[in-house]
């Protein structure tokens, strides 16, 4: 069998994309977290706000070194596997990564080390300051990696040349017309995989009777925060699908399994596309929903893949269930942060056993609809690099086989697994010690117990949940 270098390639991407994603979209919002904690710990003097943020800040520091890790390779790849996209780029792309490491990355590194070892070593002020600047930095961050990857779906500011992307206009080419809205969706998505995250881990110590006041109060920032973020998400979404709509409208027609551009299209709960024979199987719909959301008119037009032809056309079955994977957990996250709503009466949402179980499972689901999003967005993009301007198959190194692009990515998978796995280990370490003792209270209060799968925010145990408090 004939590999194929350009799928292999692809695919290899995909994997060291996706696994690093996971890490800075909850480090984008954890950051912001450990501000505003740290924040409230120097304004009210308050020793629960201190202890949750330097619990937290350990979690961040092993998450941030996993990002780094994970994420320096993606840039050789560029070299190695799109050695055609990287020279034809660079240009653009080159100053970008550049002023994402310059203006970031550097000063994310620098006062990272003075909020983790600086608390009794410089002025409370100082700290603060030091959590305030890691948080921007990550914003930062976010913002040249969102700009660069906008450009590729909606290129502007450039002419393609002999070959080559020439900048004629910096401001065009960096807020070009998609950037608002995927910067936007992106960094609510952080903000989301933070809150549901710190939700869960404190639901997950309730449930044991750690911590109580402090996972308490921490659960309920969360649960604010969520209450806002999570219906914002789904407003901000529908703004960035109307965007999309506008400049890519063969991933819409994707997302919505749309063969045929036409009126009073059927919102479709469940289909199998049919890619080769352009049609959908077993299809469930609601009539007209799809043009009543995208057109906001219930007899509205909305495009189909017959806008192009079949060889420009993305894997329409990807793009069509990674776009419901990722509404219907937004969905989710709306329901749980309504119910916590309801459930703060008398306090119930930090004594409720199923609603903190629930948040416990819900910690997990952030990142699979943060990768269903990516699936959505870098898929939908096919078969195109920059988008109407440049494949995949323009992209590729002209000299790469199918056998290196096999190996590497073999090799990948190999260290990257090694990677997560210390990761995870180091991780439970900490969520096992938890937050620091208060002065106030005793270590025999807190005895350290062996690490184990029953040690983990994923198991319950039952014996210590006392149900109507604590």
């Amino acid at each position: 069998m004939e590999l194929d270098p350009l799928l292999l390639s692809r695919i290899q991407f995909a994997f060291v994309v996706s696994f690093h994603a996971i890490f800075p979209v909850f480090t984008i919002g954890l950051a912001s977290y450990i501000a505003v904690l740290e924040g409230l710990g120097f304004k009210t003097g308050n020793q629960v706000w201190i202890r949750l943020s330097t619990f937290w800040t350990k979690v961040f520091a092993v998450v941030f070194g996993m990002g780094v890790v994970s994420g320096i390779v993606m840039s050789f790849q560029f070299g190695t596997n799109w050695s055609n996209f990287s020279q034809a780029t660079a240009n653009f792309l080159g100053p970008m990564l550049s002023y994402e490491v310059l203006t970031a990355f550097f000063l994310e590194a620098a006062f990272l080390g003075i909020l983790l070892f600086g608390r009794d070593k410089v002025p409370p002020g100082m700290h603060l300051l030091s959590a305030i600047l890691v948080a921007i930095g990550t914003l930062i961050s976010s913002f040249w990696i969102l700009a660069a990857n906008s450009w590729m779906h909606t290129p502007a500011g450039t002419e393609f040349v002999d070959g080559v992307f020439i900048v004629r206009s910096w401001s065009e080419a960096i807020f070009n017309p998609s950037f608002p809205w995927r910067l936007s969706h992106m960094v609510m998505a952080s903000f989301l995989t933070g809150g549901f995250v710190v939700a869960g881990v404190s639901a997950w110590y309730l449930l044991r009777g750690r911590e109580v006041e402090a996972n308490r109060k921490a659960l309920s920032m969360c649960l604010w925060l969520l209450l806002i973020i999570a219906p914002a998400q789904a407003v901000i979404g529908d703004f960035h699908g109307l965007n999309t709509q506008e400049h890519q409208p063969v991933k819409i027609a994707a997302m919505e399994g749309n063969w045929e551009t036409a009126n009073r299209v059927p919102l479709l709960l469940f289909a199998l596309p049919d890619q080769e024979n352009q049609t959908n199987h077993f299809e469930i719909g609601i009539p007209g929903l799809a043009s009543l959301i995208l057109a906001h008119d219930m007899n509205g037009e909305v495009p189909g893949m017959d806008l192009v032809p079949p060889e420009e056309q993305p894997p329409v079955a990807i793009v069509f269930w990674s776009f419901r994977v990722m509404v219907g957990l937004g969905l989710l996250m709306i329901a749980f942060a309504i119910t916590g709503l309801i459930l703060r009466r008398g306090g119930r949402f930090a004594e409720k056993r199923w609603f903190l179980q629930g948040l416990r499972l819900m910690s997990l689901t952030p990142f699979v609809a943060v990768l269903a999003g990516w699936f959505v967005t870098e898929i939908g993009r096919a078969p195109w690099l920059v988008y109407g301007m440049m494949t995949h198959a323009e992209g590729v190194t002209p000299s790469l086989t199918g056998a290196m692009a096999l190996f590497t990515l073999i090799g990948y998978i190999t260290v990257y697994a090694m990677i997560f796995t210390a990761g995870v280990y180091y991780l439970m370490r900490v969520l096992h010690d938890g937050l620091e003792p208060a002065d106030r209270e005793h270590p025999a209060d807190h005895p350290k117990r062996p690490l184990s799968a029953a040690h983990v925010p994923f198991e319950y145990n039952q014996d210590v949940f006392r149900p109507g408090g604590y």
